[in-house]
């Protein structure tokens, strides 16, 4: 009788009877007891314990989490209820940049609340991610109409990282200037979160920020840029042409934050001399939830684009000649030009730009035009019923923001409250009122109401809102079809569905990524993100309305404490690359309170990351590399020796661990100690914590400071290439130095904060913190470290199957793989064959290729995770050993060098049902090589895509790639 049978007919405990039915560790967990059972055999390991007795190095081991235990889904779900009701819904008037919207419900179902759109990856495949580059290339050009700039990326973090990129952006284009400048003019009209984090990111540049009137500052030499915002914090719209025209006289750049539904009826900035435009697209359908996660922008001038931050999406073509999209002028990934970057390339919020170019392809130009107007008016409206009250109100125009001055604002704040209304905060005699899309005439008779009046009756005027000139727009934008053409919910849904068939995502197969960690995103972890006790929160909204937010937070940062060994924990930083910026700037303020603020350098492995020395040229350091041995290990003596000639500067080094190239360095403690001696600090990149939760951490290792991606280990799905959330952990003596904010401050001990914002909410993309919440609370302990020991397991069979025809590079000294094992294809170059040829064919199997060419060119890296069964490691390690097959056949004469299966890969539909059929392989070997594919075929969209074309043609909007589309027919 087969294993498994005997585990279904084994009799049952009683506690194993009584145990909750939808108990989550086994859905989790891919492999059951026989599956296990099965990959241990064929690793010649008796048991799984023994398994991970043999991988991780002994002396490195932890204690046994201590963690609540784990709930059923339907149990943790009436937890996170109980927590949610703590939350109060109120109306916010808040404003600040964060305002209620309507996320219409095609939108809601088929993208936000979709795996298919979710859990796809990064598109660094470009042909299985068609669907999301042309929602990204939407998106671009939503931005660049809208702000009469020449390109824009495909989203970044939130409008205060926008705003801080872009101040570092002109401060680069600025550089080896003979004038040497180093000043940047802020508005004081910018909203206070993006001050606060612009001054964040200057101090490690040595950039002086002067904050002040920009009536009564004139730019100097000395200034390399300003920055306004339009319409500002306080409502009032300016016009800043003549301003703009004297920082160009001394050579600045200049920088607007702005509002997208604003700029539907106002002049677009790059009209008035804008060089930069920032800000965020949340109000286009994303809901505020309590901060993030948020699609913010910036668009430039084309000259600038080589500087620009973040993903740029470009057109090219494929092999076939028709039009397709990629990620474009790569060299800024910085795995490529790493301390030379010009930004992370991690910093970007896909899912969430997805969701407000579809808010914009379904309402179209005039339905924004429409929404902007009915804001505007509704404004107007309230501001003539507190003048008729006595209040004060702006002088100059608004578009939906009054400050309101004149007034006892104690005694509105209380009446507003008692109606479960927020306002803004200002002062004793100032309130702020902001509207949106939601807003009811109904509701601003309310609030009229506060002020001792009442609504003014309707009048032309009113109806007619709008801005005279040279504040009022002039110029088209959305002229493009894909703006013009799905206005109702059967075209929108059609699009939308025609969109997400050209992405290969989880809901397909798996994806091997290495060091991306693409594990089960559960169902029931992803429910509470659309409930509206999350959602609908303003991340300024009063501390007794935000109490379940509160438990929530103290929860994942006491688990997250516990899993990681060390003392407290930041949950601001929004995204990986966050993380690792903010851990370093914490480390940086450390370092200076003690005097020593002249350690500047910073260590870090050959192997690392390439964000790594991306974000420690962001904080100011200097980057000395550190040598790997032959077996991918740091290099010990190297490391020492480097610490010890830079022992008075040495502020930090940066390790992975396990390592990048997946194994477990058994020296770790000993290096880090050496760190320690000579007075930096050790900085841990989390991208491999999936190897560590339960049976080792950071803290316990020797670390001092380590983000976590809650995007890979704690399960957020990646959701194209972002959302994430990237909190630090930081041994105690660095506590003191987390992140503040200048809103709401979420440091405990405020007295001994050192640090400003890095994110522009106070707890970052607080509404996706309940996934990880979620996942820890259903996995409890004992569950989180089964997960770590099956990853290993999976791992190490991924390894043993694939070793007899792809060279397993790194292994531990047990010969032993971590979570990840790279496989080598270098060997086939002297035949013609390309690491990418092998990753394209993958694709005609069902398959995203894994990480390709990192951190070893020619290689693959692979990870298949915890949640992968036995029968879908076989299928990808067939489809690997059949291509194997194909490749083997170039060799042998048996295919021909250029015309087979690997370099016409991948083959789309469009190829194989072709009339003509000429190649020397048959259409089946072409589309269906294997029985997975002849059942279930995911059909690339189009065929092999070209890269340097598209860079030397530069098309960034969806109006240049019809352009394309149209010369080609």
């Amino acid at each position: 009788m087969p294993a498994s049978a005997n585990a279904a007919n084994a009799t049952p405990s009683l506690s194993e009877l009584l145990a909750p039915t939808d108990s989550f560790a086994r859905r989790h967990n891919g492999p059951d007891a026989a599956e296990q059972a099965a990959m241990l055999k064929a690793l010649n390991q008796p048991s799984l314990d023994a398994l991970v007795d043999a991988t991780v190095p002994p002396h490195i081991r932890r204690d046994a989490l201590d963690l609540p235990a784990a709930l059923g889904e339907s149990a943790a779900l009436a937890e996170l209820r109980g927590l949610a009701s703590q939350n109060q819904i109120f109306r916010s008037h808040i404003g600040m940049g964060y305002y209620n919207t309507h996320t219409p419900g095609v939108i809601q179902r088929t993208i936000l609340e979709n795996p298919g759109w979710y859990t796809a990856y990064t598109p660094y495949q470009a042909e299985i991610a068609q669907g999301r580059l042309e929602a990204l290339l939407n998106f671009q050009t939503l931005v660049t109409d809208l702000t009469g700039l020449e390109i824009a990326n495909a989203s970044m973090l939130d409008e205060g990282t926008a705003a801080a990129e872009a101040m570092m952006m002109c401060h680069r284009l600025k550089e080896g200037d003979a004038s040497a400048h180093r000043a940047f003019f802020v508005s004081e009209k910018c909203h206070p979160q993006t001050i606060d984090i612009v001054k964040t990111r200057a101090v490690p540049l040595g950039i002086e920020v002067i904050i002040g009137d920009h009536k009564t500052f004139t730019p100097t030499a000395g200034t390399f840029g300003v920055l306004v915002q339009y319409p500002d914090t306080t409502g009032s719209i300016h016009d800043f042409a003549t301003f703009f025209a004297a920082a160009h006289a001394v050579g600045a750049f200049t920088i607007v934050a702005t509002d997208l539904l604003a700029l539907t009826l106002l002049r677009a900035p790059g009209e008035f001399g804008a060089d930069v435009a920032v800000g965020s697209a949340q109000r286009f359908g994303v809901p505020m939830g309590f901060g993030g996660p948020h699609a913010a922008f910036l668009a430039t001038k084309d000259a600038f684009k080589r500087q620009m931050p973040g993903r740029l999406v470009g057109v090219s073509k494929d092999a076939n000649g028709d039009p397709a999209m990629r990620l474009a002028l790569g060299t800024r990934e910085q795995h490529i030009r790493r301390d030379k970057a010009t930004s992370n390339i991690c910093t970007a919020q896909v899912l969430l730009a997805v969701m407000a170019s579809m808010y914009a392809v379904y309402h179209g130009p005039e339905g924004l035009k429409k929404i902007a107007r009915r804001v505007h008016a509704l404004t107007s409206l309230l501001a003539q019923g507190l003048r008729s009250a006595g209040a004060s109100v702006n002088a100059e125009p608004v578009f939906d923001t009054l400050t309101v001055g004149n007034i006892f604002a104690t005694k509105i704040h209380a009446d507003a409250l008692a109606q479960k209304i927020n306002l803004r905060v200002i002062d004793d005699a100032t309130v702020g009122i902001s509207l949106d899309e939601t807003t009811t005439l109904a509701q601003v008779e309310q609030l009229i109401s506060f002020f001792g009046s009442t609504r003014p009756a309707l009048t032309s005027d009113v109806e007619r809102a709008g801005f005279s000139a040279p504040l009022a727009r002039t110029s088209a934008f959305l002229t493009a079809p894909s703006f013009n053409r799905y206005h109702t919910e059967h075209e929108m849904l059609r699009y939308i569905k025609r969109l997400e068939a050209k992405d290969l995502s989880l809901v397909h197969s798996m994806i091997s990524l290495g060091s991306c960690t693409m594990k089960l995103n559960a169902t029931s972890e992803m429910f509470p993100v659309s409930w509206p006790e999350f959602g609908q929160l303003h991340p300024f909204a009063p501390s007794d309305q935000t109490k379940g937010y509160a438990q929530l937070f103290t929860d994942l940062e006491t688990w997250l404490t516990e899993i990681t060994g060390f003392a407290a924990v930041s949950l601001q930083p929004n995204a990986g690359s966050q993380g690792e910026y903010a851990g370093l700037l914490v480390i940086r303020s450390f370092h200076e309170s003690r005097g020593e603020g002249h350690r500047n350098i910073c260590l870090i492995p050959t192997s690392a990351h390439g964000t790594n020395p991306a974000s420690a040229a962001m904080c100011g350091y200097q980057i000395v590399p550190v040598a790997c041995d032959a077996n991918g290990n740091i290099d010990g003596a190297d490391l020492k020796a480097k610490a010890d000639a830079h022992a008075k500067n040495l502020a930090c080094v940066m390790i992975t661990y396990p390592s990048t190239h997946g194994v477990f360095e058994a020296s770790i403690k000993d290096l880090c100690a050496h760190i320690h001696s000579h007075g930096g600090q050790v900085y841990m990149d989390g991208a491999n914590m999936n190897a560590q939760v339960g049976l080792t951490s950071p803290g316990h290792i020797g670390a001092d400071v380590c983000h976590l991606n809650l995007h890979k280990t704690f399960c957020i799905p990646h959701g194209g290439g972002g959302p994430g959330m990237g909190p630090i952990g930081v041994a105690a003596h660095l506590a003191p130095f987390l992140p503040g904010h200048v809103i709401v401050s979420p440091v405990h001990d405020k007295g001994r904060k050192h640090l400003g914002a890095v994110s522009a909410a106070p707890w970052g993309s607080a509404s996706i913190l309940v996934i990880s919440w979620m996942y820890i609370r259903m996995m409890g302990p004992d569950g989180l470290t089964a997960a770590t020991k099956i990853a290993i397991l999976n791992a190490n069979y991924v390894a043993a199957r694939l070793e007899k025809y792809f060279p397993v590079l790194y292994r531990g000294a047990t010969g032993l793989v971590a979570h990840e094992c790279i496989v080598d294809l270098r060997g086939w170059k002297k035949h013609g064959i390309e690491a990418e040829d092998a990753a394209k064919r993958l694709m005609d199997y069902g398959y995203h290729a894994p990480t390709l060419s990192f951190p070893v060119p020619g290689t693959f890296m692979i990870e298949p995770t915890e949640s992968e069964t036995l029968t879908e490691l076989d299928r990808f390690c067939d489809a690997m050993i059949s291509i194997h097959g194909e490749m083997q056949a170039v060799v042998t004469g048996e295919s021909d060098k250029a015309n087979n299966p690997l370099k016409h890969a991948p083959h789309t539909a469009k190829v194989v049902t072709a009339d003509e059929w000429t190649r020397p392989y048959s259409r089946q070997t072409a589309a269906f090589p294997s029985e997975f594919v002849r059942q279930s075929k995911f059909w690339p969209a189009v065929g092999r895509v070209d890269n340097v074309y598209g860079d030397r043609n530069l098309i960034c909007s969806c109006v240049g790639m019809e352009a394309y589309a149209d010369a080609k027919a």
